[in-house]
């Protein structure tokens, strides 16, 4: 059962109360991420010289996931170390990058600019709702931390943190399920390095 998180939110009536239930489930929001995905290996412009330092885009992006996705452990402990030393949201941070390197990998403007819309409408929504999860459940701890780090832009590198964090490939290749979307995004680059040099 997807839960409703907009119900600790601020509830707001009408057509902006439905959009912030469908915004604040994470499952809409993955499925409309991995669809854009999608999208830009079906609408690639043929002929561009743009897809490399997209994919090279997209790489990094999720390389960033999989280290994130490895240092943080849900619901048991604050991850303060590794990415999250660098921004609040790694993972969607990841996630901006992965898109904007499909979408720059596709070179179709209007692809472009619904996946700008995307973020502006879902994102700020994701982040408010985990910022009040993280805050309610670590207190004090999570207010100390998160001062001192943006949402989703670094403004600093801590090389000391980044490089202190433990991280553990089962747990984000598997029960974080990178590894599964790792293989989505590879097909999908392939399919889309076959359609715009096709």
């Amino acid at each position: 059962m997807v839960k409703d998180r907009s119900k600790y939110m601020d509830p707001r009536a009408g057509l902006l109360g439905w959009l912030d239930s469908v915004r604040y489930r994470e499952i809409y929001r993955q499925t409309l991420g991995l669809l854009l995905v999608l999208f830009c290996a079906l609408l690639v412009q043929p002929g561009h010289e743009r897809v490399i330092v997209g994919f090279v885009t997209a790489s990094a992006g999720q390389l960033f996931r999989v280290y994130a996705a490895g240092t943080i452990f849900k619901n048991r402990e604050l991850a303060t170390t590794g990415a999250y030393a660098l921004v609040r949201h790694p993972l969607y941070l990841g996630n901006v990058l992965i898109l904007g390197g499909f979408a720059l990998a596709s070179a179709n403007a209007w692809l472009v600019a619904g996946i700008v819309l995307f973020f502006l409408i879902w994102y700020p929504a994701a982040i408010a709702y985990e910022d009040f999860k993280l805050e309610r459940k670590f207190g004090e701890h999570w207010r100390a931390w998160s001062e001192g780090s943006n949402a989703i832009l670094p403004r600093r590198f801590p090389w000391r943190d980044l490089a202190g964090a433990q991280w553990s490939a089962r747990q984000a290749l598997l029960r974080n399920g990178e590894l599964w979307i790792t293989v989505y995004l590879l097909a999908c680059a392939v399919w889309l390095w076959g359609r715009a040099h096709g």
